[in-house]
């Protein structure tokens, strides 16, 4: 088997994790990612933290999987030189500076694209490259709150609440791969490359869906709902007799079986409950029958029986629950590499199964500099030319 991105080589300028996740992504799939770095390291999540194995921060080995690592100075002629011929051997530039950066740099589109056509440059920012926030910061707490997402997020005693992950940084990764693989398909048609211009803020913003669309149709603004659904009755929390669960009823045949596994049958034939629309018009009601019902036995009960009855259930989990979970080790969803400082470091594999490519570890994420030398090298740069571009900070 081979890997889907064989042969692809990524020069990627990012940090922190919104590019970093994307190249990771890449990377996994085979591509070689080149992530590059200020002389010692600038990539900030190597110093967030605790928790560190031996040093090494677990925040920075989250996303830094699958590539070479090169500390070059783009402040000097000599470091953009390096760059631009990095470019020349590359098919994708992937970088996360605020808006005009690569153009201070000399590193912009048009730039690039002269040395070559075939480049595909893709841009991550905080709110894009046009528009009149085009020059502000953003982090994915503030972007957070700016989409919406924190108003409809908790309840109404807990106020607007952040997701309990960078999901917005995520979300942009994940556009990216879509776009750079995208851009990749056309170019084979084409023959040239492309830029792409990648917001947080709009990632975010797209991400709303049904609450959106519910907005866009009715002109109501989304409430809190905590962990109860906007559009479908039950899709919520339960307390059963020792733990807190998820019952998620998509349809009406669904809500007879659930009737029937809480041995209340009748109550799919309540007029209040029929529909999911009448559900929706008396959740308050519904729910406290449900949970008068689930309160009497064990998650492990109710998991039994919904899962026999074809409902969806699921036990609400600690991420130390899931290190043992059969179905996430039969997925390979946990890995393992050797790390040189670290030692040997465990990792949430890739969802990514593709039945005739592999998305497996290569390299361990890299220290800063790692492979600088190695890198260079390969560009025809000699071992006098190396210890003068270390001479003058470039490297």
């Amino acid at each position: 088997m081979t890997f889907a991105l064989d042969g692809i080589v990524v020069l990627d300028l990012t940090r922190v994790l919104a590019g970093p996740y994307c190249s990771m992504i890449l990377g996994d799939l085979g591509a070689e990612v080149i992530k590059v770095e200020a002389p010692g390291g600038s990539d900030e999540t190597r110093k967030w933290g605790p928790p560190f194995q031996e040093g090494v921060s677990a925040y920075y080995l989250c996303a830094n999987r699958n590539k070479r690592s090169l500390t070059v100075n783009l402040k000097t002629e000599k470091g953009k030189e390096i760059i631009q011929k990095l470019v020349a051997e590359s098919d994708v530039i992937l970088h996360n500076f605020k808006t005009g950066t690569m153009e201070r740099l000399g590193l912009d589109y048009s730039t690039l694209k002269s040395i070559n056509p075939r480049i595909i440059y893709c841009s991550i920012t905080g709110f894009g490259e046009t528009g009149p926030y085009k020059h502000l910061p953003g982090y994915d707490f503030i972007i957070q709150a700016m989409s919406g997402l924190m108003s409809i997020t908790g309840d109404d005693n807990s106020g607007p609440q952040k997701m309990g992950v960078a999901i917005t940084d995520i979300l942009t990764g994940l556009y990216a791969c879509i776009g750079i693989q995208a851009a990749l398909l056309e170019r084979s048609h084409s023959g040239i490359g492309q830029k792409i211009d990648l917001s947080l803020y709009d990632s975010a913003v797209s991400s709303l869906v049904n609450i959106g669309s519910n907005y866009l149709l009715s002109g109501q603004v989304p409430q809190r709902l905590g962990n109860h659904h906007a559009n479908i009755v039950p899709y919520q929390t339960f307390q059963s007799k020792d733990k807190e669960m998820v019952i998620a009823v998509g349809n009406d045949k669904q809500f007879a079986s659930l009737c029937k596994v809480i041995e209340h049958p009748d109550l799919a034939f309540d007029t209040r409950f029929q529909t999911n629309p009448d559900r929706v018009a008396h959740r308050t009601e519904l729910s406290e029958i449900l949970q008068e019902a689930f309160s009497k036995k064990t998650v492990a009960f109710w998991k039994e029986k919904c899962d026999g009855a074809n409902i969806p259930f699921g036990a609400i989990q600690t991420v130390k629950d899931l290190v043992s979970d059969e179905q996430l080790i039969a997925r390979d969803m946990f890995v393992s590499a050797q790390h040189p400082k670290a030692g040997e470091i465990e990792m949430i594999g890739s969802p990514l199964k593709l039945s005739r490519s592999l998305t497996e570890v290569k390299r361990h994420p890299p220290e800063a500099g790692e492979h600088t030398i190695e890198i260079l090298r390969a560009l025809g740069y000699d071992q006098k030319m190396i210890e003068e571009l270390r001479r003058v900070n470039t490297i």
